[in-house]
């Protein structure tokens, strides 16, 4: 009796313990759901690369490590990283206009150079550079006043730093197996830079980079992730922390198909180059940007563009144009971007798609001034009505091949007239009767 009132007694203990740590992650769920909502919601963010590579205009941080520049030599840019005509309110307004709903900035690249007054060494623009001044309180300052989310990009690793596995295979790069205390003081260092920016700036998203070099047990992943949400339990973390983020950041390459994760952005330059550049003139035009930012929303994602300012501070005049461009495009048609879901499979419409939250609208992308007659197919839905975003055109829609004994939708028609296209990409919004609800068969006998 005794025995088989212990088997009872375990059995209930572990059928407690299973639903608390169910509850637990269910919790923990709803917690990351909560936080991560705005970040869902607000489809464009802006990536800001400033930093004294933008002196000589060569590539950040890299440029010394794949030996393009000697070290020295690249370092001797903080004499003429001025900021002089840095103006953190113009910026934000710029961004604004653009329609993004938040902005991350480059604090420190792998090059070591904090662009904020960090008490754990001199390398930073303040005491090291004619710049003299804190660049990131007044811009999140600006962001957060223009009610942008204000994202602090930060590196890992740091290839300046003395007690870091140097940036060569020579004799630099040491083990750390072979010297865990020398690894220990560059990670007090880390945490102390990370400590900085968490209690002096409190970043709504934190943007890490440079994780590739070690594992999550060296970098104590775990550990960065844990003292950053006690400090904020709000803030959100990249994919590059060693599995320790919320969102996964592919960078350039855009998706064909849709992605798995969850929550992504899509890390994209407006040229060729993170950092300013002079020489680099292949400029994205405005088109093609609102193109790769309307597929990554169609995707279920977002887009964080990069703009890469001078070193006095100064925005390239074709990045101001970009933002513009797309800031005007968004006023027109942002009903269809912003608060809006990744839009419905291919195959069903030869285009990008998305859909309201209640999914009773479904937007249409046309690209490439496409008129006429355009197709919707395998739409189980009625249609209440169909317009043009931006001018509120209303249009005609025609039903081809519905056949009344069979379960099969026809091909719905829409005719868009040539005339009242959008300068780059025009938005058809089919309002539903209902929720949306598609035929995914392979038609009827």
């Amino acid at each position: 009796m005794l025995q088989r009132f212990k088997l009872v007694l375990a059995t209930l203990i572990a059928t407690c313990s299973l639903l608390i740590a169910n509850a637990q992650s269910k919790v923990a769920q709803e917690s990351i759901q909560s936080k991560m909502q705005w970040f869902a919601d607000a489809k464009l963010g802006i990536f800001i690369h400033y930093g004294i590579y933008a002196v000589n205009g060569i590539n950040e941080s890299w440029s010394f490590h794949n030996k393009e520049i000697s070290y020295p030599d690249y370092m001797k840019q903080l004499n003429g990283f001025t900021a002089s005509n840095y103006q953190p309110e113009y910026w934000a307004s710029l961004i604004k206009a653009s329609g993004a709903r938040y902005a991350v900035i480059t604090t420190k690249h792998h090059d070591g150079v904090a662009l904020w007054p960090t008490k754990q060494n001199q390398l930073n623009v303040v005491e090291a550079s004619p710049a003299k001044k804190d660049l990131i309180a007044p811009l999140f300052a600006a962001l957060r006043k223009n009610n942008i989310k204000a994202g602090a990009y930060f590196s890992l690793l740091d290839w300046s730093h003395p007690d870091y596995p140097g940036f060569l295979k020579d004799s630099t790069r040491y083990k750390i197996k072979d010297q865990p205390e020398r690894w220990n003081k560059f990670k007090t260092f880390l945490n102390g830079q990370l400590n900085e920016l968490s209690k002096n700036y409190q970043p709504d998203l934190y943007w890490f980079d440079g994780d590739w070099e070690h594992s999550a047990t060296d970098w104590n992943a775990e550990g960065i992730r844990e003292s950053l949400l006690h400090d904020n339990p709000n803030t959100i973390i990249n994919g590059r922390l060693q599995g320790y983020g919320d969102y996964e950041t592919p960078e350039q390459n855009f998706p064909v198909t849709r992605p798995s994760f969850k929550w992504w952005e899509l890390c994209m330059t407006t040229n060729n180059n993170w950092g300013y550049q002079q020489r680099d003139t292949a400029w994205k035009t405005p088109y093609e940007v609102i193109s790769i930012f309307v597929d990554a929303v169609a995707n279920g994602g977002n887009l964080l563009l990069d703009i890469g300012p001078k070193a006095d501070g100064t925005i390239p005049k074709e990045q101001v144009n970009i933002l513009t461009e797309l800031g005007k495009w968004n006023q027109r048609n942002g009903d269809a971007i912003f608060d809006r879901l990744g839009g419905i499979p291919q195959g069903h419409f030869y285009g990008p798609t998305t859909l309201s939250k209640d999914s009773s609208t479904l937007y249409l992308f046309l690209q490439a001034k496409t008129s006429g007659p355009v197709m919707l197919k395998g739409l189980d839905s009625k249609i209440k009505s169909i317009e043009i975003l931006g001018n509120q055109t209303k249009l005609p829609h025609k039903i081809v091949g519905k056949i009344s004994w069979s379960a099969v939708p026809g091909l719905v028609y829409i005719d868009v007239p040539a005339s009242k296209l959008d300068p780059y990409i025009t938005v058809l919004k089919v309002q539903l009767e209902k929720p949306i609800k598609l035929y995914r068969g392979k038609g009827g006998l």
